[in-house]
């Protein structure tokens, strides 16, 4: 087992859409973490992909996230790499959150992996519309061998050391987390 490496990781948020939010179980605090990890990503220079399922239906990325994603792919597949999501890339490490986390979150997690990149999957920034197809979605990736991680421990793997140039900033974001 490895730690995340933040120069070869990109972040990955799954279908945080206006539509969709309203239904997910806890989706402040899911949206809150997500954006929270995309501001971490951002701060240590991590590339960030959000994705939209069929946006047409479902609407846009929600506006407060939207603006932290480097780019936004709409997909029709439930799993992202379908539809191009990090077509070409060479295999690195993919940090991945979203919703819902039985759907299409587990399928382009899976997707990503069988695709040969390491996955992380950030469990407090996943949601589903029931609690149990949450938890079901969560274990599921983790007997696949898919890493199961919280918004915390990739923002201290990211920055491996408190001798960290971002440090200080990323503690910030961390500590903005309501307990």
């Amino acid at each position: 087992m490895t730690l995340i490496r933040v120069d070869r990781s990109t972040l990955v948020l799954v279908d945080y859409q206006v539509r969709l939010l309203p239904a997910i179980h806890r989706s402040a605090e899911v949206l809150d973490a997500a954006m929270r990890l995309a501001d971490i990503a951002r701060e240590l220079g991590v590339r960030v992909v959000g994705t939209e399922q069929n946006p047409a239906g479902l609407g846009p990325t929600a506006p407060a996230l939207q603006v932290r994603c480097d780019e936004v792919l709409a997909k029709t597949h439930f799993d992202a790499g379908a539809d191009g999501l990090l077509a070409g890339q060479p295999a690195h490490d993919v940090v991945i959150a979203g919703c819902e986390s039985h759907v299409c979150l587990l399928q382009t997690a899976l997707g990503l992996a069988v695709a040969g990149h390491t996955v992380w999957v950030v469990a407090d920034a996943c949601g589903s519309r029931r609690v149990a197809d949450h938890d079901l979605g969560m274990q599921r990736l983790r007997d696949a061998g898919v890493r199961i991680v919280n918004v915390e421990m990739v923002a201290f793997e990211w920055l491996r050391s408190c001798t960290h140039d971002r440090f200080k900033a990323v503690l910030a974001l961390v500590k903005a987390a309501p307990l």
